[in-house]
């Protein structure tokens, strides 16, 4: 389990929005059912508002949207009866104190993984590289 850092959710392959998708979907039946997450690199959703986490699921759908995918209505209602009334977080904003260069650095090298077993196809992976190193300073890699 896994959520990516928002700067990535632009440049992530097909596979890995799709999951991201379904993960979001997950989170939030999972908090429904059982009032709190239950995974080490998820739970620190739990230290902000559920505001959060539907403002992140709505870049995921809209990055979806943009690129041609489609996503269930009844997905994003259950994503979003966690907090009808939610007030939407600004992407930079959306867990800002969790998705800080250290964290996008730790997804980089994640997503880097998958590309040297070939998960990520390098069209994507050259993206996010570039995204990352932009963001993040480095020289080339």
């Amino acid at each position: 389990m896994r959520l990516w850092h928002t700067a990535l959710i632009p440049v992530l392959p097909k596979d890995q929005l799709v999951s991201q998708w379904r993960e979001v979907s997950a989170l939030a039946s999972g908090i429904q059912k059982n009032g709190k997450t239950n995974h080490i690199l998820i739970n620190f959703i739990m230290d902000y508002p559920y505001d959060h986490l539907i403002s992140y699921a709505k870049l995921v759908r809209e990055e979806m949207t943009r690129r041609g995918y489609r996503t269930m209505d009844s997905v994003w209602n259950k994503i979003v009866a966690l907090k009808p009334d939610y007030t939407e977080v600004p992407a930079a904003d959306i867990y800002k104190q969790k998705m800080d260069d250290v964290y996008l650095e730790i997804c980089f090298y994640n997503l880097l993984e998958k590309y040297l077993c070939g998960g990520v196809p390098e069209e994507y992976y050259l993206k996010i590289f570039n995204l990352c190193n932009e963001a993040l300073g480095w020289e080339k890699r």
